[in-house]
């Protein structure tokens, strides 16, 4: 039995008062051979969702990212956030006081632990918004728990994790949605339904543009130094932050935030706008289910920074069919799409799009403005359908069991390439790859790189 941290007899019953989808689920299955009379106010109360359609979640990780997560979700009336758990008590103070907020009361809980949310049988759903470190380990835990999960982008650090989660998704049968938002962007599922459809002609390349010009990539670019000697914040579980890595000692530099430029918990823009932009190239490439078998990529580790992440990288990676999809930092950020009729490049982030024929695009957006592309164009033979946005096609998906925009496998095999080119960068040459048996081929330089090493108590 998991013991709730933080939780008193009272607020346990404060909490069980309200019916949840799980609960009322299994009260019917109980009961569907009994005459039964359920009363209008339980099954569609005036203003009010009912218990069958009501989502109870958990946010895991309540920094920047996951308070925006949690404040999507709270906006759908179907949803209602019961816990918050992050191991900063400075973060998980401003996660609880913005859920009791918006429901003007005081029941949700704090955890700093995430295996007693993971335990709770009462909660339907989780996102987590962690450090990629975390991932895995967060979401493997809760899909076998039998929980949905809203999982952000990268899908995990590594290789190895990513598979872990996408196994662990198909085995417990529960919904994953990948936080790659982009592919809920009309815009850009507009533009890859213009590359299915031989719009451009035959594409040939595809041009990934990942900037590193902003002010946090300078910073980062430009510290020598880590300080040494930092006491932990009592605020902060250090420990617990580091959970599945190695263990090393606290320096503030290298928690919130920052982490994305340390190969241990990111893989720098690599995976931070790679695993939007390489999506969206995926998506138009007909490639959810495979990618590129080689993989040249250099890039620049700054010499005796604490930030071993790659800089000024150059990547080319070459799909069996020929398509090459050839990457680097310079701008503007997105993707361009490049066939024998012409090209088209789509922005990242917003969806501006323009073209070497302007005919290609509605008139609304021909002047590069990101205008959604909302309608369906008839004579497209490949329809890819649109969004109602990415957070509320996760709960869609939790409501009819049908594959949201973003499932697990997706999300893991743009996570795949990103991690290979940082691989192909660590070991300063080219690596090929079975995008079907998911291996290297003759590499066990670059195998060593698939799998991270992690503490047991968090492997997956």
């Amino acid at each position: 039995m998991c013991r709730l941290a933080g939780t008193d007899s009272a607020g346990r019953r404060a909490l069980n008062k309200k019916p949840t989808r799980r609960k009322f689920v299994k009260t019917v299955a109980a009961a569907v051979s009994l005459p039964h009379v359920v009363p209008a106010s339980v099954l569609a109360g005036s203003g009010t969702v009912p218990p069958s359609d009501r989502i109870v979640m958990a946010a895991i990780g309540s920094g920047g990212k996951g308070q925006h997560n949690t404040n999507a979700f709270m906006r759908d009336s179907s949803v209602q956030l019961v816990a918050v758990c992050d191991v900063d008590q400075n973060h998980l103070k401003t996660g609880v006081d913005a859920v009791n907020q918006h429901y003007g009361n005081q029941d949700c809980l704090a955890y700093t632990d995430l295996r007693e949310i993971i335990c709770r049988d009462d909660i339907d759903a989780v996102h987590v918004s962690t450090p990629d470190h975390w991932h895995a380990a967060a979401s493997v835990r809760a899909l076998d728990s039998g929980k949905d999960v809203y999982c952000e982008k990268p899908l995990a650090n590594s290789f190895g994790e990513s598979k872990a989660i996408r196994e662990a998704a198909k085995r417990s049968g529960r919904i994953l949605q990948c936080g790659s938002h982009e592919r809920s962007n009309n815009n850009c599922r507009f533009a890859a339904e213009l590359v299915r459809n031989g719009r451009l002609g035959e594409i040939h390349t595809v041009r990934i543009n990942m900037p590193c010009e902003q002010e946090h990539h300078l910073q980062a670019r430009g510290t020598k130094v880590r300080t040494e000697g930092e006491a932990i914040p009592e605020h902060l579980d250090w420990d617990l932050w580091l959970g599945p890595v190695p263990p090393t000692p606290y320096w503030s530099g290298g928690g919130h935030f920052w982490w994305r430029f340390i190969l241990n918990h990111g893989g720098g823009e690599m995976t931070d706008r790679g695993a939007h932009i390489i999506d969206i190239a995926q998506l138009a490439l007909g490639m959810d289910h495979s990618g590129p078998v080689e993989y040249a990529a250099r890039g620049v580790q700054i010499e005796g920074s604490p930030y071993d992440a790659f800089w000024d990288y150059e990547f080319t990676n070459t799909y069996a069919n020929g398509v090459k999809m050839i990457g680097s930092t310079q701008g503007p950020r997105g993707l361009r799409f490049e066939g024998t009729d012409g090209w088209l490049f789509v922005a990242i982030h917003g969806g501006a799009m323009t073209a070497s024929r302007p005919e290609l695009l509605p008139e609304n957006v021909r002047q590069g403005k990101p205008v959604q592309v909302d309608q369906m164009i008839p004579d497209f033979e490949t329809q890819l359908g649109r969004s109602p946005g990415h957070h509320r096609n996760f709960i869609e998906s939790v409501k009819t069991r049908q594959a949201p925009m973003a499932t697990a496998e997706i999300g893991h095999r743009t996570a795949t390439i990103c991690h290979l080119n940082n691989i192909a960068m660590r070991v300063g040459r080219p690596i090929r790859w079975d995008p079907e048996t998911e291996a290297l081929i003759n590499d066990n330089e670059a195998a060593r790189w698939l799998v991270p090493e992690m503490r047991s108590r968090w492997a997956v």
